[in-house]
């Protein structure tokens, strides 16, 4: 499987238990709120809110929930949150990229550097991870009976879509970032709902580990992935099919 496809596999079996803790919401809310609050509340015209809108409704967030985001982002009692990332190394050189969304950022980057502290891995300085991640937009579509797979690839692929992967019934499609937006625009035009679009960090280098070895370096990146000013955590760490079910 692609490293962009075992990521986004990777990512619905976390969101499922995500969702169950209520802090799949809490993170979706908080990309609502900073998109409205920067672009406005109306998808129609602000492209990143109509984005954390469409992914908030295909992981299932009640309509009301995301209506009532939106005009608390653009009250004048908003939440100020800005964007901020950390890099660093898990034990056995495991490349570990973290984004956030935080209104304190003395508080979000203690308890960052406290995880990687605490599980063997160092915080390290901005820029340091460049060379192994390349920056992609990443589509997970589920595939319905009613879709032709061939005819949809290929209208996938004039609109941008550099590489594409079935499994389990998903359909995940990596474009560059210059085609984020004519993918986004032709699953419009075809009304295919995405269940999940984002721009991504894939790496290009991977790390292999046994089986020990991988548990020690998931507890880092799920103490990340706890933390409520977390957002998102990349890693360029190889995971095998077995592996994947230690999840």
């Amino acid at each position: 499987m692609s490293g962009h496809s075992k990521w986004s596999t990777i990512k619905r079996k976390k969101g499922a238990a995500d969702a169950r803790r209520g802090k799949l919401f809490t993170k979706l809310i908080k990309e609502i709120s900073i998109a409205a609050r920067e672009g406005g509340g109306d998808p129609d015209g602000n492209p990143r809110l109509r984005l954390a809108v469409a992914n908030a409704k295909g992981n299932n967030m009640p309509k009301d929930n995301i209506g009532r985001a939106i005009k608390k982002a653009t009250g004048s009692d908003a939440e100020q949150y800005h964007e901020t990332t950390y890099e660093g190394y898990a034990t056995h050189g495991v490349a570990v990229f973290v984004e956030c969304l935080t209104d304190n950022s003395n508080r979000t980057v203690s308890s960052v550097r406290s995880a990687f502290t605490k599980h063997g891995g160092s915080l390290g300085t901005n820029g340091s991870l460049e060379f192994i991640f390349d920056r992609k937009g990443v589509f997970s579509i589920k595939m319905t009976e009613d879709m032709d797979e061939d005819e949809f690839s290929l209208e996938m692929i004039d609109a941008g879509a550099e590489d594409e992967t079935l499994h389990d019934g998903y359909l995940t499609i990596s474009c560059d970032i210059s085609d984020f937006g004519g993918i986004q625009k032709k699953l419009e035009e075809l009304g295919v709902d995405a269940e999940n679009a984002e721009l991504q960090r894939i790496p290009n280098t991977l790390v292999t580990l046994g089986d020990d070895d991988f548990g020690k370096v998931t507890k880092l990146i799920d103490a990340l992935e706890d933390n409520d000013d977390v957002q998102k955590v990349f890693h360029n760490l190889d995971i095998t099919e077995a592996q994947m079910e230690l999840l």
